[in-house]
Formats: C-alpha cells, sequence, structure tokens
C-alpha cells in the first residue's frame, strides 16, 4: 500500500512511497497536523543518490514497529534536499549548532511552528558504535515531549534566534576581493595542497572545481605557474584515478581516499558541469603548451564528460536529470567495478591480462570482495591506442549488460544552468557545435516550462520554478542558485549562438534577484547612523510564495559548496550581464554581492571557489569582445568564414570572464550598438576602457594577449 507520497514529484520521495510510515510533504497541512495532535513533527532529509539514505530506508522507514512509532507520535515529512534546497540549509545549520557535525540522512524533530529542538543525521535501527538506535531516539523523544515540553519549547526558541542573528549580516566589508586578497588566496590554497596526489586536503576528498576555475584564472590574469601547476597536478591526478569513469566518462562525487582510487560512486550533474568547464578552460589553456600529454588528456575528459552528460543525464525533454545512484540492487558501486577474471572473460586471456595491468585491477582488489576500480594511472603508449579503444569499447559494451544505477530525473533549473553553460562555452572551444545545440534544447525546455511570465491571474512578475519531472513542473519556487545560475547559462548561450532571446531572458531572472532577493544590510551596531550597509543577498524572497510554509529563519549562507552558493552565483551572473549589456547597476550589484568574500579569502578560500573566480574577472575587467558582422549582402561569401576566424580567435582566449557578442552591424545590443563594420571587424574593451577595432586573427589575439 503507497502512502502520500507516491504523487511526488521529486524520485527521492518517490522511493519512501511504500514505507509504512505515513510519509507527508512539506506543507502547511503537515504542520497543522502536528498542532491539532500536539505532536512534534520528524523532518527526514535526503536525496536521491545518498547511499546512507537508502540504508536508513531500508533498516528503520521499511520496519513496520518503527513506522507504527513514527506514525503514533509524530508527524513525519520527508524532504528532498535537492528539491528545496532553502529548507535543507536552515535545518543542517541546526544540526550543526547541536552536533557539530552534518550529512545526510538528516533527522531533525520540530515544534509544530517548525523550531528544532533535537537532531542528528543517521541512526541505526540497534544502538552501535556508540550511536543510539532509532527507536531509542524516538522514544527520548516523545518522553521529553510529554514532560518536559517546556525545556524543549524554550530549547528550540533560543536555537532559532541563534540562527537568525548569523543570517545575512555576515556583511562587514565593503569592497569586493582586491588583487591582494587574491593573491593571499592562491598563498592558502598552495598551503592545503596535495602535493603527491593534487586536490586539497585529506579524505575525503572532493573535486575542487570552483578553486581550480579559480586557479585558472588566477594564472590567466597573472601568468603565475604555480597557479596552473596546481590545476595541472589535480586535474591530471582526478582523471587517472577511479574517481573518474574510465569507460564511459564522467566523475563521480568524491573519492573516499586521497588518492583518488576509489569513489562514492554517484554521479551528480553540478559536479559533471562544472568539470566540464575546468577541464575545457585546462585544454584551452595548454593547447599550444608544450605538455601535449596533459593537453591532450583534458581534451579528451572535457569530450567524454560531455558525452556523459548527453547519454546518461540528459531526459527525454531535453534538459539534464540531477544524478545517478551510487547503488546497484542494493550494493554500493557493483556497475562500475571489475575482478581480474571479468576482464578475461569480456576479453580473452592476453587482453585480458593486458586491461588488468593497464586499468590497475588486482588480484586483491582496490574495493569490496577482490574488485578494483578502473584507474588509468599512465598515458597509454601511442602504439597501443587501437588496442585501447578496442577493449574499451569491450568493457563499455560488457557493463552496458550490467543493471544500472537508478536515475533522479529531476531537471533543477539551477544545474541545469551550469550545464547549459559548460555545454554552450566548451562547445565552442573544443569546435562542437553538437554541444551547443544540446545546450540550446536544454534551455528551451527549462525556460519554456519552469520559467513562469507573468499573467491575468495575478502572477505580476517573472517567477521560476524549481524543478520539473517527465514534463510537469513542480510546485517548490526556485531559490536564488537557480535564478542566478540559469541567468549565467543563458548569458554563455547568448554568447556562444548571438541569440538575443538568452540575454533578454537572463536579464529578466536578474532583475528578480536585484527585487527580491538583495536587500542593504544593517548598518554595524553602534554606529549611530541609520545609514544601511551593503548589500546581502538571501537564498530566498522576503515574502513567502502563497502557498508555501514560511521558514523559521531566513537563509543566507555565502559559502561555496559542492556547487556555487547563491550569493557567489549571483555575484558572477551580475557581472557577466554588466559586461554584456554595460549596466552600471549591474556591475555595483556584482561588487557588493562580493564584498563578504576578503575573509574568506585569507581563511577559507576552499569555501569561496566560485565567489573568488569572480573576482578574477573582475580584476581583470572583466574583457568585452564585440565582434561585428556588415549588414551588407557578401555576394563571394568571404564574410562568414572571416567572422568565424574572428570568432574562433575569441573563445581561444583564457581572459578570465571574457565575455563574446556576435552581431550584424546595426544591432541593437548594448555590445554591438554603434559599432561599423565594413569588414568583421572585433572590438575589445577592458575595465571602460576600448582598444582599437581589428579585423583580423592575429590582431584579436594581440589585443587578448595583452
Amino acid at each position: 500500500m503507497t502512502n502520500r507520497l507516491a504523487a511526488a514529484t521529486s524520485p527521492y520521495l518517490r522511493q519512501h512511497a511504500e514505507n509504512p510510515v505515513d510519509w507527508r510533504e512539506w506543507s502547511s497541512e503537515a504542520f497543522d497536523e502536528a498542532r491539532e495532535r500536539d505532536v512534534p513533527v520528524l523532518l527526514s532529509i535526503g536525496y536521491a543518490a545518498c547511499h546512507w539514505c537508502h540504508v536508513m530506508a531500508h533498516e528503520s522507514f521499511e520496519d513496520e514497529s518503527i513506522a507504527r512509532t513514527m506514525n503514533d507520535g509524530f508527524v513525519s515529512i520527508k524532504v528532498d534536499r535537492e528539491e528545496r534546497p532553502d529548507i535543507d540549509s536552515v535545518y543542517m545549520a541546526a544540526v550543526v549548532a547541536m552536533t557539530r557535525q552534518g550529512g545526510w540522512p538528516m533527522t531533525v524533530f520540530l515544534t509544530p511552528d517548525g523550531a528544532p529542538f533535537f537532531a542528528g543525521t543517521y541512526f541505526p535501527p540497534t544502538p552501535v558504535h556508540g550511536m543510539p538506535g532509532f527507536p531509542q531516539v524516538l522514544d527520548a523523544v516523545s518522553t521529553a515531549w510529554r514532560d518536559k515540553r517546556a525545556g524543549l519549547e524554550e530549547q528550540a526558541a533560543g536555537l532559532v534566534e541563534h540562527l537568525r542573528s548569523g543570517a545575512g549580516l555576515s556583511a562587514r566589508h565593503t569592497v569586493a576581493p582586491s588583487p591582494t586578497d587574491l593573491e593571499v588566496a592562491v598563498e592558502a590554497l598552495a598551503r592545503q595542497l596535495d602535493t603527491t596526489h593534487g586536490g586539497f586536503g585529506g579524505a575525503p576528498k572532493f573535486p575542487p572545481s570552483m578553486n581550480l576555475e579559480q586557479l585558472l584564472r588566477h594564472h590567466a590574469r597573472t601568468g603565475d605557474p604555480l597557479s596552473l601547476q596546481m590545476v595541472e597536478r589535480t586535474c591530471e591526478a582526478m582523471a587517472r584515478g577511479g574517481i573518474y569513469d574510465q569507460l564511459g566518462g564522467g566523475f563521480a562525487r568524491y573519492s573516499v581516499d586521497a588518492q583518488w582510487v576509489v569513489p562514492h560512486f554517484e554521479k551528480m550533474l553540478y559536479d559533471n558541469a562544472q568539470l566540464l568547464s575546468v577541464y575545457a578552460h585546462l585544454a584551452r589553456t595548454l593547447a599550444h603548451s608544450e605538455n601535449t600529454v596533459l593537453a591532450g588528456l583534458a581534451r579528451r575528459v572535457t569530450t567524454e564528460t560531455a558525452a556523459f552528460l548527453l547519454r546518461e543525464l540528459r531526459t527525454a525533454e531535453g534538459g539534464f536529470a540531477s544524478s545517478l545512484d551510487a547503488d546497484t540492487d542494493g550494493h554500493e558501486g557493483t556497475f562500475y567495478v571489475w575482478t581480474p577474471d571479468q576482464l578475461v572473460e569480456v576479453l580473452g586471456a592476453d587482453d585480458g591480462a593486458w586491461a588488468a595491468q593497464l586499468l590497475a585491477v588486482t588480484p586483491g582488489g582496490t574495493f569490496e570482495a577482490g574488485s578494483s576500480v578502473l584507474q588509468l594511472l599512465e598515458p597509454v603508449p601511442p602504439a597501443d591506442d587501437a588496442r585501447w579503444a578496442r577493449v574499451r569499447a569491450a568493457l563499455f559494451a560488457a557493463r552496458e549488460e550490467r543493471t544500472h544505477p537508478a536515475r533522479d530525473g529531476k531537471v533543477v533549473a539551477g544545474w541545469n544552468g551550469l550545464a547549459i553553460g559548460a555545454l554552450a562555452e566548451a562547445g565552442r572551444i573544443l569546435e562542437r557545435p553538437d554541444w551547443v545545440e544540446a545546450a540550446v534544447v536544454a534551455a528551451e525546455h527549462v525556460v519554456g516550462l519552469q520559467v513562469l511570465e507573468p499573467d491575468a491571474s495575478g502572477r505580476d512578475s517573472l517567477e521560476l520554478r524549481r524543478v520539473s519531472l517527465d514534463g510537469q513542473v513542480g510546485a517548490a519556487s526556485g531559490v536564488l542558485e537557480d535564478y542566478a545560475l540559469l541567468a549565467d547559462g543563458l548569458l554563455q548561450l547568448f554568447s556562444a549562438t548571438g541569440t538575443t532571446r538568452w540575454f533578454d531572458v537572463a536579464g529578466q531572472l536578474l532583475d528578480v534577484v536585484l527585487e527580491r532577493f538583495a536587500e542593504p544590510a544593517p548598518a554595524a551596531a553602534g554606529t549611530g547612523s541609520e545609514t544601511r550597509g551593503p548589500l546581502t543577498f538571501f537564498d530566498t524572497p522576503a515574502a513567502t510564495p502563497e502557498g508555501e510554509v514560511p521558514l523559521v529563519v531566513r537563509p543566507a549562507d555565502p559559502g561555496d559548496n559542492a556547487s556555487p552558493s547563491g550569493r557567489s552565483a549571483a555575484a558572477g551572473a551580475l557581472l557577466r550581464y554588466a559586461a554584456l549589456s554595460g549596466s552600471h547597476r549591474h556591475r555595483v550589484a556584482a561588487e557588493a554581492a562580493l564584498a563578504v568574500y576578503p575573509a574568506l579569502a585569507a581563511t577559507a578560500p576552499r569555501f569561496a571557489g566560485h565567489a573568488l573566480a569572480v573576482a578574477e574577472a573582475l580584476a581583470d575587467g572583466p574583457r568585452e569582445i564585440a565582434i561585428v558582422l556588415p549588414a551588407a549582402p557578401d555576394p563571394g561569401g568571404t564574410t562568414q568564414a572571416r567572422a568565424d576566424t574572428l570568432v574562433r580567435e575569441a573563445w581561444r582566449s583564457g581572459a578570465p570572464g571574457a565575455v563574446v557578442a556576435t552581431g550584424v552591424e546595426g544591432s541593437t545590443h548594448p555590445l554591438l550598438a554603434d559599432r561599423p563594420a565594413a569588414v568583421p571587424t572585433a572590438y575589445v574593451c577592458r575595465g571602460f576602457v576600448c582598444e582599437r577595432p581589428v579585423t583580423d586573427a592575429e590582431g584579436l589575439r594581440s589585443l587578448l594577449q595583452e
């Protein structure tokens, strides 16, 4: 018998539809019932690709006895953190405040008004390793609610006040990170670099996508060799390790060890979209270097990661799904790992033994039960290229016969923005128009379905819905990261295609960002001034959308984590729009969004990677490249060829945050307007100063290298 979650738009919630738990979605009706029954709310938060979420579901939520206790003593609410990151952010902060650690599955007990009073993460069904069993936790909370209600409510109120006191008030600087701040950030990253295996810090080790982009931009802006060396070491180690799928392309979420050998096998859209950009930019940076092996590797990983996105995550409607699960048939990683005997079975004795040596598949194994995660620790000798291609194709085909990991098919607006921008830009850099076209199709799907135009029903401005599934839009409103990341992706798509529709929609999305998510911070206490401080960017609007439950705290976390924070994403989109439009308002807002990051540059640059990458673009100008074609007909057919040469040269530039606009003479687009072009002509501006127009690739290259 199914419960209420069977009708959810979230695949994660649907995974729990057969639980005997009387789950509810996050709704006012659920909290109303808690008040009527006078019981606490049990809030469980996770996501579809989370291994330990599956474990707790199997151990506890599928258990009839535990479910009965939950149903009798609580109103149980299940939330997909990917669908509702705002809820997740508020209660993760509460979990960390109470336990000094966080993670998923997240288990939080709330008053009927939503105030948290007890929290944890995974609870086993019976006590183990010093952790209480989940039934014990349920009994203890029920007893405390009955016998010590006043104390719990007082504790909850104090915690909420603590969370509110820090929300949105972190802006103590008034200017964006300076070039000196950016140097300090690079020095801090260098101290944390794993000089043997790449990456920063120890196990578990996550792909530092945003910091790699920051370092590439810093190298491009300053010529600093150390920045590029950190990127090269990390990108090569990841691409050769088990965190990268050596057969199908694409990266797993993280490595459980410091050597990139054994991944946590889930594959996320946001990771692969960001890493697609990083490897494309590295391939561009190394295109004319002496490091031809790494340049080729970066180009190959870019190509294979794009292929993974299009093959495994593209939905029937043309958007991109959120993730692939870590588990197959209840076991983690079984789709990806191999034993020597399995290689021989597929390839025969000679090729099987050769592949085992090449791919580090050992009799003892690097994973569970003698199996190994495939690694490609050394370049394949050129003489063996054909053999490797044959072996790889055979192993991939054999793996396709295995049970595939489940896919979370929901289309998240912000993460699709990352994918749209990455495919558009990588397609231009590597001259793959099919990738650009895939980005166009994804943009048409997301904008057509999830961007709601003003209408006569009472919606007075554009609204963005965070998710859709199978062509059906979800109810959850977009948060700041959705508006900003989708806008940024559409601006990159405009640059890649010249289609002004994407520029216009991005501008509308950013209007909403500035109207609903950005507010002046209160003046510092004790100043005696009524002057408001710099802009604070909140993750949610001030007004709760109609029909949604108000959160006890309005979240405003500036830190970059697995994907850009809403605030740093807004800074990037606003700066890109300012460069493409010449809008002073958007540039000022971008600088205001960056004003909290000078302190993080020195103390925690790993949690400000995207913001610091945007700051590198700001420090560089950013550069504006306009390529204007003559309006007159071209009987000889040479105009387009000359224009293509200029466009190709523009996309070869590694200038941090450079923007490109292409159009015909007479265009009204701000970067193209009033610029004559008897022949295809490139105009380059930087820091409010424009260079002389050029009409050949060599001249454009010279301007962009200055």
